[in-house]
């Protein structure tokens, strides 16, 4: 069961969904014990609140992999990673809004970019006290509700993103031209990316691609009978190699892999056994 929640106005600035997981009393894939994780451009905090650590492989085939913790960030990224999923689990967490992270975290989004950190490392003894707290808790209301008490306890630490940041990510929303919207702010060049990927961990150019990506995801599984030509043209790729470049850059998979696994969740993709 996945439940998804809006969070309270005092939070909407700073955290875009909050989501409980309960696995436990659902069947796993058949046949798929890890999964590509495919990016989204944002960055995530989640608890883990089974006795399953986060598990990651280097590759969906790989015989070892590493075990990050049960309180993690996961910061902005730009391609997909590999996890463990032949466990079930329960979990709950947040995805934070462009900059969010920054001041909730209280570390500039670049340092945590392309990687899982331990909440530990941030929050320090509170990371373990949030997480025991979030154990004791009831259903995944109760989960929610707890979380989002937890994190309105760090607001008073927050200072306000920079103007410049926050309108360029209203613009991308209509134009992928970061040069014409740096000239708009009178920024130069390096000083505008420069503050972009401290609140957003990536640069404005790979931020947009990663955009533009999820726009793809998005229109698979609104029009599922699509052409891939159809799709790299809507998308706005220069032509069809740009678009499969692009998208195993970004997922790990051919375009045409990614729907015949036909993922229940878009930015989840199960990878079977029996291929390895």
């Amino acid at each position: 069961m996945l439940l998804i929640r809006v969070p309270a106005p005092a939070l909407r600035p700073f955290v875009k969904t909050l989501w409980a997981l309960d696995q436990t009393d659902s069947p796993l894939l058949v046949g798929a014990d890890r999964e590509h994780v495919l990016p989204t451009g944002a960055m995530h905090l989640v608890f883990r609140l089974s006795n399953h650590p986060l598990c990651l492989f280097e590759s969906a085939y790989a015989n070892v992999g590493q075990n990050i913790g049960h309180d993690i960030v996961g910061g902005a990224r730009s391609t997909y990673y590999v996890r463990d999923v032949s466990e079930s689990v329960r979990s709950v967490g947040v995805q934070f809004q462009p900059g969010g992270a920054d001041l909730l975290l209280g570390v500039p989004a670049d340092e945590l970019a392309g990687r899982h950190t331990p909440l530990g490392d941030l929050w320090g003894r509170f990371a373990s006290e949030a997480r025991e707290r979030l154990l004791e808790a009831g259903g995944p209301d109760q989960r929610l509700d707890l979380l989002e008490s937890i994190l309105t306890m760090r607001l008073p630490r927050v200072r306000g993103m920079h103007p410049a940041v926050a309108q360029a990510l209203e613009r991308f929303t209509m134009t992928t031209n970061v040069r014409e919207v740096v000239t708009e702010y009178g920024y130069s060049h390096r000083r505008f990316i420069e503050l972009f990927r401290r609140a957003v961990g990536l640069t404005p150019k790979l931020y947009c691609r990663v955009l533009r990506f999820q726009a793809v995801l998005d229109r698979i599984a609104a029009d599922p009978g699509l052409s891939l030509v159809e799709l790299a043209l809507a998308a706005g790729y220069s032509d069809q190699s740009h678009f499969n470049r692009e998208f195993r850059e970004f997922a790990g998979l051919a375009p045409v892999e990614y729907r015949t696994a036909t993922p229940s969740f878009g930015n989840h993709v199960p990878i079977s056994r029996r291929l390895r």
